[in-house]
């Protein structure tokens, strides 16, 4: 039995069920999903059913627009320009979706590995990360998830705007699901979404920081999808654009093996 990791979905159902279908993939393989199930594409009902019912086959970490939809199922983040989330809005187990989805975690830890949506600060040992993920899934789970689910839609620069918030859950969940580049200290920066080569002066990938602290462990992530499917020692990033109709990414963890699948649902 193998391990696949799979990249951003993004309301891809048909092109989902030609990933699964390939042989490569067991009908016993785990599934890790590093999150983005939902919007940009236009089936986010049918991928997210689709995912719940493979049951303890799949293992997902919520990616930024997961935790969108967290927000706009509960009321308190608008409705984007780009988004296509009404047809799972509008579903009858809508609520039954969202609650499964609200249980999904940040951080899934493997053999030799990490897995996030987005990416970890140098300064995170494995036990740091696993530990502020923690806090921050326990915090989704709590009567106060509305409050911070809101938060995390402001910018970055506002301050605490409740006394009930503490403002470090709302950055770490940004940190996990929405960085893609720090600066040269190493403070998270949220607003570059294009190609390494057009990299803004003063500013690295995440995962270039020196002194990172994962401890010779690999991180499997998404989120990027200007960088695409990148492959190196200590990271795996698997974004290869399927919410823009590009392929859809899966790299069985064992040995590397790299299955893509064109786009079915463009």
């Amino acid at each position: 039995m193998a391990t696949w990791a799979i990249g951003d979905v993004h309301g891809c159902a048909k092109t989902l069920a030609a990933l699964l279908a390939r042989p490569e993939l067991g009908r016993d393989d785990r599934l890790w999903f590093v999150g983005d199930l939902v919007n940009r594409g236009p089936r986010s009902h049918e991928t997210l059913r689709r995912v719940v019912d493979l049951g303890e086959r799949a293992s997902v970490v919520l990616g930024n627009h997961d935790v969108h939809l967290l927000g706009r199922a509960a009321g308190v983040i608008d409705r984007g320009k780009l988004d296509t989330l009404d047809d799972l809005l509008e579903a009858p187990d809508c609520d039954e979706l969202v609650g499964w989805l609200s249980g999904r975690r940040l951080l899934l830890r493997g053999d030799g590995l990490l897995m996030v949506h987005a990416g970890l600060l140098a300064d995170w040992d494995p036990v740091e990360a696993e530990r502020r993920a923690a806090r921050v899934e326990a915090t989704i789970a709590s009567a106060d998830r509305d409050l911070y689910l809101a938060a995390f839609r402001a910018d970055s620069d506002v301050g605490p705007v409740s006394p009930a918030i503490d403002w470090q859950v709302v950055e770490d969940l940004r940190v996990f699901t929405l960085m893609r580049t720090v600066d040269e200290r190493g403070t998270p920066t949220y607003d570059y979404t294009g190609t390494l080569a057009e990299l803004p002066p003063h500013r690295l990938p995440w995962f270039d920081l020196p002194g990172c602290g994962r401890q010779g462990l690999r991180v499997v992530c998404g989120h990027w999808a200007a960088l695409g499917l990148y492959v190196r020692d200590d990271v795996l990033a698997l974004d290869s654009g399927c919410a823009w109709g590009g392929p859809l990414s899966a790299c069985r963890l064992e040995d590397g093996r790299i299955v893509q699948v064109e786009n079915l649902d463009r």
